[in-house]
């Protein structure tokens, strides 16, 4: 005859109950006010595996990976889109890619960001800027680095500034960003 298991150890693994009510009493009547409690929370550690496409815009953060800036480009009529777009917004046809690394680009507007999302608001304040590139019509919205917020002026519209990527790409859109030119 098997011998059965010993009891076995209980823990509440990792959860944490909230709201739990504990009735002292065993009269029926007693327990009537648990109909007017909130509802028991029970808070437990919770992991997901999110798997992400970048699909047509995958060639601009592979660029970036790289250490290109790419822009989007209607082959027809030569718009060009500084940030990735697979089909043109006028006339819907494939754009093509186009690397504007070396391009001359200017501050077009900044702002100081004293508040920030979780990642970045260790790093407040920070810079936000539109960059303009020659021969590109749109702009591009970016980190200003090497530059302290605390001395703003409007002498940096116009400024010119060069790209930098961070060495190990995250293969998010701040892995670009853009320094004063020398």
């Amino acid at each position: 005859m098997a011998k059965l298991p010993a009891k076995r150890e209980e823990t509440l693994g990792g959860y944490i109950v909230h709201g739990l009510p504990f009735p002292v009493e065993t009269d029926p009547e007693s327990l009537a006010f648990l109909k007017k409690l909130a509802p028991i929370q029970i808070e437990q550690p919770y992991q997901i595996t999110y798997l992400h496409s970048y699909a047509q815009d995958s060639p601009w953060f592979a660029g970036l990976t790289n250490k290109k800036l790419l822009a989007s480009q209607d082959e027809k009529t030569g718009y060009t889109y500084a940030t990735p777009r697979g089909h043109d917004m006028f006339t819907g046809a494939e754009t093509r890619w186009i690397d504007i690394t070396e391009r001359p680009a200017r501050i077009h507007a900044f702002t100081v960001c004293n508040f920030g999302s979780e990642e970045f608001l260790a790093e407040t304040p920070y810079i936000l800027a539109l960059v303009e590139f020659d021969d590109v019509n749109t702009l591009l919205l970016t980190r200003l680095m090497d530059i302290d917020p605390d001395d703003v002026t409007l002498d940096w519209i116009g400024m010119e500034v060069s790209p930098k990527f961070l060495r190990n790409a995250k293969l998010k859109p701040t892995d670009v960003y853009f320094v004063p030119k020398n």
